[in-house]
């Protein structure tokens, strides 16, 4: 066996596994590292991540929110699309003139904003088998992607909102941060 390196306690810190981590943890405001290797613990991050995805019953989850600051997230089958792992992604080309929907985020329960994003999105990652390749899409995915990768820069769609809905959020924003989470 090999010594532990930091990247290593990322992909394993026990006080981190299989959960969702909501706001105001500080693991969502962390800038993710990219995946330096492709190995078993990168495979075995990528199904818990599955795991918690689809028992919040999202379409994407970020590492973040499963308590890891690596460059990894997944989205769940859609659009004609498989359910996906994207290992280091990043958008090739974002066009389009910039549309405001609205967007919720399993780590900020109950609250759901407008946010600004252009409509199409072109991405490159590699798979959990260390296989790069590249999509485009013009509709939900796209602006997944977008979240998702937010999400490995430490940004979340609170801080991409208006200042109507600043105003709405701010109960339930006070109420998370007091650890009270809507369900």
């Amino acid at each position: 066996m090999g010594s532990t390196t930091a990247y290593d306690a990322l992909l394993v810190h026990p006080d981190r596994a299989h959960r969702l981590h909501v706001y105001p943890d500080e693991v969502l405001r962390t800038k993710s590292a990219p995946v330096v290797s492709m190995d078993e613990g990168v495979r075995s991050l990528v199904a818990e991540m599955f795991q918690i995805m689809r028992d919040e019953g999202g379409i994407g989850l970020a590492a973040p929110q499963a308590g890891r600051s690596v460059r990894i997230f997944v989205t769940e089958e859609h659009e004609g699309q498989p359910a996906r792992a994207f290992i280091n992604p990043t958008l090739v080309s974002l066009t389009g003139a910039v549309v405001s929907e609205e967007e919720g985020c399993l780590s900020l329960p109950g609250i759901h904003v407008k946010v600004r994003r252009p409509p199409v999105a072109t991405i490159r990652a590699m798979d959990e088998h260390g296989t790069v390749f590249e999509l485009a899409d013009d509709a939900l995915l796209a602006r997944c992607w977008q979240h998702e990768i937010d999400h490995l820069d430490g940004v979340l769609i609170i801080d991409r909102m208006g200042p109507m809905d600043k105003l709405a959020t701010r109960k339930a924003l006070r109420a998370l941060q007091r650890g009270e989470v809507e369900e």
